[in-house]
């Protein structure tokens, strides 16, 4: 298949879709039989999977890319992908990788150890030439790796300065995704918008704020997939992507608007698809100003909040409340004995009495329209706002899309805003802490603690997890970590949600995925 006659459909799909009426039914006339639509719920902010944290992008990218590992169906187990087998030393510091044969990348250049060592060294080796094409805000996923050695064309080896037990569970993770040396040689920090992988399906058109679209790649090392091409549509606003939906302009929708989940159960013309996952959404505090520089008042904003009446009113049941950093969908490492924070308005207040703001407290409260897993964030955030004002605390809140928001707050709230949304889905219980708790990952650091938080005890809990290798052992430091940071609160721990998708009875072999992302290797669809 060329890209020309590609981009024709493409064009045809989208007249298509701009025709579609809200209140129409399903007609898949409008898309190809051969052609996946899916509505996502905000614009990509790039396709190189080394520059990007949001699921929303890494949905996209796990079609375009494969890594050396990868999420066995269903599961969060590892197991090969672009890496055959693997053997793990004795104390735990090498790692040596042998590569699938005769795989190439999009461009046609061949994949092998030293493409391989291009990527890692690209992340984490300041002076590689192709560094200065980030930034790479996961590399943290991979900073104990000490070399990269290409040993012999199908041989990759990794050394490690200190054991590490998360690194197989991270080389699975999209941030883990191999691109094209060469086209990252040409394209330099406009690769992003040019991507070359090996997925099963390759790059073909980025319309800004339209779509993205993939055709399938007929060389796909694990088979050429059914579906002649996916086209990703950014539609933010909750009620547009229902509507396109309902009148056929799409065929697949993430993160369906909880209060339409029952109704597209109950239509035979579509699928509602439901799976539990690693997901936690909270409230970054911001620690390094007044006023939840205090114990009190963030522990306050934790029982002024009713998380129940958001969970059964707002979620429409589609989440349960959390208890703490850790997601219970990581049950070998969560902590069972914690109890969320209960809905106590009498003692918020004498907290916030306590705090010495009991003459009430202004605070700026960021809020997204929309991004990955946020859970009807602005609904959310309106609840949550009517909720603290019960207890003397006047948030005022501030809404941005969804890569701006992204843009005020991964860098840090100092000067921002005293509160801020946030939601992560992630595939280890050593990701969200230490990429977001520990005082070495300061924004200024290249890490994700937007509120500053810091303490040394749960440092040391998270740097010696790590280097553990022991599963019961690390279980232990993760629970107490877990004690630690629900008795400080440095975030108000809201919900954790069920993730969903709705599809048209024309796509089969579909199913969500415990890591949230979307794998359509092998999803057919029928002419309906």
């Amino acid at each position: 298949m060329r890209v020309a006659p590609f981009r024709s459909l493409l064009a045809a799909l989208a007249l298509g879709a701009l025709a579609a009426l809200p209140a129409a039914r399903p007609a898949q006339a409008q898309v190809p039989p051969d052609v996946l639509s899916v509505g996502q719920i905000a614009e990509p902010l790039s396709l190189d999977p080394h520059r990007v944290t949001a699921v929303n992008d890494f949905r996209i990218l796990v079609n375009l890319y494969d890594g050396l590992v990868r999420y066995r169906d269903g599961t969060l187990e590892v197991e090969p992908a672009l890496a055959e087998s693997w053997e793990i030393s004795e104390d735990g510091t090498v790692y040596t990788f042998t590569l699938r044969e005769g795989v190439t990348f999009h461009d046609g250049t061949p994949f092998d150890a030293e493409a391989v060592k291009f990527n890692f060294d690209r992340m984490l080796d300041e002076e590689h030439p192709y560094h200065d094409t980030g930034p790479f805000p996961l590399a943290f996923f991979f900073s104990a790796i000490e070399e990269t050695e290409a040993v012999d064309e199908r041989t990759v080896r990794f050394h490690l300065n200190e054991p590490y037990a998360p690194l197989l569970s991270n080389l699975a993770y999209p941030t883990g995704l191999i691109v094209s040396p060469a086209a990252v040689m040409e394209q330099g920090e406009n690769f992003g918008r040019n991507p070359v992988g090996t997925g099963a399906f390759r790059f073909s058109v980025w319309e800004p704020n339209r779509q993205v679209a993939l055709e399938r790649n007929e060389d796909y090392w694990d088979g050429a997939p059914p579906l002649r091409g996916v086209v990703f549509r950014p539609i933010t606003d909750n009620n547009a992507r229902v509507n396109e939906m309902l009148s056929g302009g799409i065929d697949l929708m993430v993160e369906v608007p909880p209060q339409m989940v029952s109704s597209f159960a109950e239509d035979p013309a579509f699928i509602v698809h439901e799976q539990a996952g690693p997901h936690l959404w909270f409230l970054i505090l911001n620690m390094a100003e007044p006023p939840f520089d205090s114990q009190a008042m963030r522990q306050a904003v934790n029982y002024a909040i009713d998380k129940q009446a958001l969970v059964d009113q707002v979620l429409q049941g589609t989440a349960t409340v959390a208890a703490g950093p850790t997601p219970p969908a990581f049950a070998w490492a969560y902590n069972e004995e914690l109890e969320p924070y209960p809905y106590d308005p009498e003692r918020a207040r004498a907290l916030i009495e306590e705090a010495g703001y009991g003459d009430g407290v202004e605070v700026t409260f960021l809020v997204t329209e929309g991004g990955s897993g946020m859970l009807d964030p602005v609904a959310m955030g309106t609840a949550i706002q009517a909720d603290l004002a019960e207890v003397g605390i006047d948030a005022s809140i501030e809404t941005y899309e969804w890569n701006t928001y992204l843009g005020i707050v991964n860098p840090g709230l100092e000067g921002e805003g005293d509160m801020a949304e946030m939601a992560w889905m992630t595939n280890d219980p050593d990701t969200l802490p230490f990429l977001t708790l520990r005082t070495g990952a300061f924004p200024e650091e290249g890490g994700f603690n937007s509120g500053y938080y810091s303490n040394p005890e749960v440092d040391a809990l998270l740097e010696e997890a790590r280097r553990t290798t022991d599963q019961d052992e690390r279980a232990r430091l993760y629970r107490e970590m877990q004690e630690i940071v629900h008795e400080d609160a440095p975030w108000a721990f809201i919900a954790n949600w069920q993730q969903n998708a709705v599809t048209t009875d024309a796509v089969g072999n579909f199913a969500l995925q415990p890591s949230f992302l979307l794998m359509l290797h092998d999803v057919t669809k029928s002419e309906g």
